[in-house]
């Protein structure tokens, strides 16, 4: 087999060399050794058997008793391995007769994450693979496979990979009819890449002076993309609520309401509060509303730390007795969120097909729950980081059918920095992950805009 297509490299070091048991040592040397690996594999299988499993399972004790660092390094290699699934699986699948057990699976899987992605020497990651499958009764007798797999494919490479293979099939489909093949391309090759961190500044004039502190750039619309990494608590300006973490695309919806000073905004489905935080930092007079007290903790704590106030709210939207109506209303709608594969490939493994019409029905409902709230004359700007357009354009096509009293107001993406292609023929946003590559990409969005004319 020869080595070609973007993951066609070579992966470094001989692991022929030497024999195993002599490099363990070595192995060990590099960096973290078994049991970060089998934390790993426990990230790994929670993210694949449902939404949220990976950081459900973080204070496991197999990840939980880890270090920092080798806690950080099996995170790591989980994520590795979950962007690129299906390219990691038909290397695997070419070098086996048949597939071994789940168990085996998911030691080979991170064996090739840390090969392919990491570029961990390839003596280290056989090494402890060996290990890793000699520690377990029912993965211990295929230690010889184990082995005989990964020194196969650090002699012979990779082969060809597509990155098509990292989406499930039914969503690649799914995207292909809706966005066309070269698009495609782009939200595959989009799942490879680790995206970068963007923070949105508290007060959007000290943007350039957030980026000169973190080591990044000021995005158009004013979000800063750092290259730091690690622990976002210690990074300059956190602790001073100069900033918060907030996609690039994820800050376009708020600034797309323009919130004014002194006027009354109701932020539906608030949680966890990056939008709350934008539309508080206006001067607008802000009502954040969730149904879940425990995710509202987060967005308190942002509010406490970057010293901005606003009326939260502990209740489901469709229940909410109050009979305000705002200047301005914000739904970012509960959705698929299959926009977000970059920072979270679990979405891709744990959406199915039914979730889209389940969410639809949702979305359905609480656009006029939020159409009710919005004062005559006033603004709601609807959005979802969903790629399917049943959540998206078909949920405001619908809308405005059924609501006369609204009209779109079409986007203007350079002022509330969404890239410039994203603009729909309706005045929407479509942002797509595989838009703005060059600078990193951005998670998916829809956002439309409307106004009450009567």
């Amino acid at each position: 087999m020869r080595a070609g297509g973007a993951g066609g490299r070579k992966p470094r070091g001989e692991p022929g060399k030497g024999g195993l048991r002599g490099r363990e040592a070595e192995a060990d040397a590099q960096g973290p050794g078994v049991e970060a690996r089998i934390a790993a594999g426990v990230l790994l299988n929670a993210a694949l058997e449902r939404r949220g499993g990976m950081d459900e399972v973080m204070g496991k004790a197999e990840v939980a008793a880890l270090s920092g660092p080798d806690r950080a390094f099996a995170r790591a290699v989980a994520l590795a391995a979950l962007r690129r699934l299906g390219e990691i699986d038909a290397i695997l699948d070419r070098r086996l007769a048949k597939r071994p057990s789940p168990a085996v699976m998911t030691i080979l899987r991170l064996a090739l994450a840390q090969l392919l992605v990491l570029e961990t020497p390839a003596f280290a990651v056989v090494s402890t693979a060996v290990r890793q499958a000699e520690r377990d009764g029912a993965t211990r007798q295929y230690k010889g496979l184990v082995n005989a797999v990964l020194r196969g494919i650090g002699r012979d490479g990779f082969g060809p990979t597509d990155p098509v293979a990292n989406l499930p099939d039914w969503l690649a489909a799914r995207w292909r009819a809706t966005y066309g093949e070269a698009a495609l391309a782009g939200l595959a090759e989009a799942t490879r890449h680790e995206p970068p961190t963007d923070l949105t500044p508290r007060d959007p004039s000290g943007a350039e002076a957030v980026a000169a502190a973190v080591e990044g750039d000021v995005l158009p619309g004013g979000s800063v993309r750092t290259r730091l990494k690690g622990d976002v608590a210690g990074w300059p300006g956190f602790e001073d609520g100069t900033w918060w973490v907030q996609d690039a695309a994820a800050a376009a919806p708020a600034r797309l309401l323009t919130a004014r000073p002194g006027e009354t905004v109701l932020d539906l489905c608030a949680a966890p509060g990056g939008k709350t935080l934008q539309l508080a930092a206006t001067g607008a007079v802000v009502t954040a509303l969730d149904r879940s007290d425990s995710r509202l903790k987060r967005l308190r704590a942002n509010l406490a730390r970057t010293k901005l106030e606003a009326e939260v709210v502990v209740a489901p939207a469709e229940d909410w007795e109050d009979a305000r109506q705002f200047d301005a209303v914000l739904l970012d709608a509960p959705c698929t969120a299959t926009g977000t594969y970059r920072r979270n490939p679990e979405a891709l493994s744990a959406t199915r097909p039914a979730d889209v019409a389940k969410l639809a029905d949702v979305q359905h409902r609480l656009l006029d729950v939020a159409a009710a709230k919005v004062k005559p004359g006033g603004r709601l700007v609807y959005c979802v980081c969903s790629l399917e357009r049943e959540e998206g354009e078909t949920q405001i096509i619908a809308f405005l059918r059924r609501n006369p009293a609204f009209r779109t107001v079409a986007a203007v993406p350079a002022e509330v920095g969404a890239p410039n292609e994203a603009l729909t023929p309706e005045g929407w946003l479509r942002i797509l992950p595989s838009m703005w590559a060059e600078r990193g990409g951005v998670d998916g969005f829809f956002v439309a805009r409307l106004e009450r004319v009567g």
